[in-house]
C-alpha cells in the first residue's frame, strides 16, 4: 500500500495521472436590471441570488446591479449578448428591437386578470415558444416575471373611451402601443422615459401610462389631474442570460437556477400588489381625480384595442408571430 501511495504521487506529481475527485466549480453572474433597490423586480432578484447560491452550495453567484449601473436597458441587453455581463431581467417592452415576437406582450388585456390563469400562461406552451424564440438572438430566456399592469393617466377627462379622441400620450417606442392609442382615437408619441415629467407639466403630450407605483414614484400624478385604473397593459419580465455562460453551467444548476426563478413568483406578486395598493392611496390622497374601471368598462377597452393591437403585430412578424397567437389563442380557450 504504501508503494502505491509513493507511486501514485509520483505520477500526480509528473501530470501522468491517477484521476482524483474534480473540485466543483464556481460561477458568477452579474444581473443588471433598470429599478431601484426598493421596487419588487430587485427585492425578487436578491431572493434569487440567495436561494441559488444556497441550493447550489456556494458555487453559483448573483451580483445584483439594480438602477442601470450596467447602463440603460438596451446596453444590458447588448451585454448580455457579448458576454460582457451574464444576465439581465429586462422589461418585455425594451425587447422589441431585439425579439420581435416579444412585443406581443405589448397588446393590450392580452393576458387573463385573474393572476393564476396568467401564470399558467406563463408557464404553458406559450410561454415556452416565446421564450425559445429568443434562442436564435444570442441570448438564453428562461423565464417570465410579472411586473404588474398599466394605468392611464391625463391632464384631461379619460373616464370614458370618448374621452380619448384628440389627446396625446407618451408610449415607449413600440408600434403596438401606438396603435392602441388610434383605436380610442387617441394619438401617441414615443418619448424617452426621463423626458416624461417635464412632457406632462408643460403639455408636449396630454397624458401616459404606467403601474401605479412608478406613477407615485416618478411623482407623475403632480401633472396630471385624472388617472384611471384599468390595468389594460401587463408589465411583463424577461429572465436573460448569456449563452456561454448559461452552457458552461452544470445541468443541475441550470434547473436551479430556472426553478428558483420561477418560485420566486408568489413573493413578487404579493410585494408587487401592496406597493400598488399603497400608491393607489397615495395618489387618490393627493386630490387626483382616480376612477376605476370595472368589468363592463375593461371589456369595453378590450373591444376596442385587442384587435387592431393583434393585427399590428402580425403584420410585423409574419408567420411565426401568427404560430405564437395560435398557440396563446388555444391556451386561453382551455384556460375558459
Amino acid at each position: 500500500m504504501l508503494r502505491t501511495s509513493i507511486l501514485s504521487s509520483a505520477l500526480a506529481m509528473l501530470g501522468l495521472g491517477v484521476a482524483m475527485p474534480a473540485a466543483a466549480q464556481d460561477y458568477l453572474a452579474k444581473i443588471g436590471h433598470l429599478e431601484s433597490t426598493q421596487q419588487s423586480r430587485h427585492i425578487a432578484l436578491e431572493k434569487v441570488a440567495e436561494e441559488v447560491k444556497e441550493r447550489t452550495d456556494g458555487h453559483v453567484t448573483f451580483q445584483i446591479f439594480p438602477q442601470g449601473q450596467l447602463g440603460g436597458q438596451r446596453e444590458m441587453n447588448e451585454g448580455v449578448q457579448l458576454g460582457t455581463i451574464e444576465g439581465t431581467v429586462a422589461p418585455a417592452a425594451f425587447l422589441g428591437g431585439f425579439n420581435p415576437l416579444v412585443s406581443i406582450l405589448d397588446i393590450p388585456y392580452l393576458l387573463p386578470e385573474d393572476a393564476e390563469k396568467a401564470e399558467a400562461l406563463r408557464e404553458g406552451p406559450f410561454g415556452q415558444q416565446l421564450l425559445d424564440s429568443f434562442s436564435d438572438r444570442g441570448m438564453v430566456a428562461i423565464g417570465l416575471w410579472p411586473n404588474g399592469r398599466k394605468q392611464f393617466t391625463s391632464n384631461k377627462p379619460i373616464g370614458d373611451i370618448a374621452d380619448f379622441a384628440g389627446q396625446k400620450f407618451r408610449v415607449m417606442d413600440s408600434a403596438i402601443l401606438i396603435e392602441q392609442f388610434n383605436a380610442l382615437g387617441a394619438s401617441a408619441i414615443a418619448l424617452p422615459f426621463g423626458e416624461l415629467y417635464t412632457s406632462l407639466q408643460t403639455g408636449v403630450v396630454d397624458g401616459e401610462e404606467n403601474p401605479l407605483d412608478t406613477i407615485l414614484s416618478m411623482k407623475f400624478y403632480e401633472v396630471q389631474d385624472h388617472l384611471l385604473v384599468s390595468d389594460h397593459g401587463a408589465m411583463e419580465d424577461v429572465i436573460l442570460f448569456n449563452p456561454a455562460w448559461w452552457n458552461s453551467l452544470p445541468a443541475e444548476y441550470q434547473e436551479i437556477i430556472t426553478d428558483s426563478f420561477r418560485e420566486a413568483v408568489p413573493e413578487l406578486t404579493a410585494h408587487k400588489a401592496a406597493a400598488v395598493e399603497a400608491a393607489l392611496e397615495e395618489i387618490k390622497a393627493s386630490g387626483t381625480d382616480v376612477h376605476i374601471a370595472d368589468a363592463d368598462e375593461r371589456a369595453a377597452l378590450r373591444a376596442e384595442m385587442f384587435e387592431p393591437a393583434v393585427e399590428t403585430y402580425l403584420a410585423k412578424t409574419g408567420d411565426a408571430g401568427k404560430a405564437l397567437m395560435d398557440t396563446y389563442a388555444a391556451e386561453m380557450t382551455e384556460l375558459q
